[in-house]
């Protein structure tokens, strides 16, 4: 196993990865951690989340790959992603309760991604997320040493926005969106790190 593994050992199976960001303090700071940092800092936002979870599944045998969601008046959100028996998972650090782990039992990625689509939505309820990229393999970086580096890794968050993403709603299915129950909103912001939410005003 390589030196930066050592970090992961404990982590036998995607959702240990999961449980381990579940319990980290959610990073409200601006600047882009390495998976070595968020593990000694104890904290992560959900980009340093996805890259973390990269790095683990990574050591775990999987490519080290991440997905980016553009959004509108939201927050975007990165997520790392694996396969098991030919369909795709998640694991994921997020500051809500409804944007994090996703079994592997789906058949696609769209329909992955589709799957936090419902979940997907701001401080007012609004259905939020419009795209998302190609999977990135982050071992285009490992000249930046990426996994264990203190230098900070916003250039990978730039990076995101140069690469395709797709659109998930036509226009005309745009119109039609309704707002998210409230006992969902409050199940999704129940914990949150109130300097880590967008605030979002609300669309007329």
């Amino acid at each position: 196993m390589n030196p930066e593994f050592e970090y992961f050992k404990k982590f036998k199976k995607p959702h240990d990865i999961q449980l381990f960001l579940n319990s980290v303090r959610y990073n409200p700071d601006h600047g882009t951690n390495s998976p070595a940092k968020v593990m000694r800092m104890q904290k992560a936002n959900c980009f340093e989340g996805a890259l973390f979870a990269a790095a683990a599944l990574k050591a775990l045998g999987h490519k080290p790959l991440i997905v980016d969601f553009l959004t509108i008046n939201d927050d975007d959100h990165v997520i790392a992603i694996f396969k098991h028996n030919n369909c795709f998972g998640a694991v994921a650090k997020s500051n809500t309760t409804t944007l994090r782990f996703r079994e592997p039992v789906y058949s696609s990625l769209r329909e992955l991604i589709l799957s936090y689509f419902e979940f997907y939505f701001n401080i007012h309820g609004e259905k939020s997320l419009r795209s998302y990229s190609v999977p990135i393999n982050l071992s285009r970086f490992d000249k930046f040493n990426w996994i264990t580096t203190d230098e900070n890794l916003d250039f990978i968050g730039d990076y995101l926005y140069t690469v395709k993403h797709y659109p998930i709603l036509d226009r005309k299915s745009l119109l039609n969106l309704s707002t998210a129950d409230k006992e969902l909103i409050d199940l999704c912001f129940a914990g949150a790190v109130p300097e880590g939410l967008y605030k979002a005003k609300k669309r007329k």
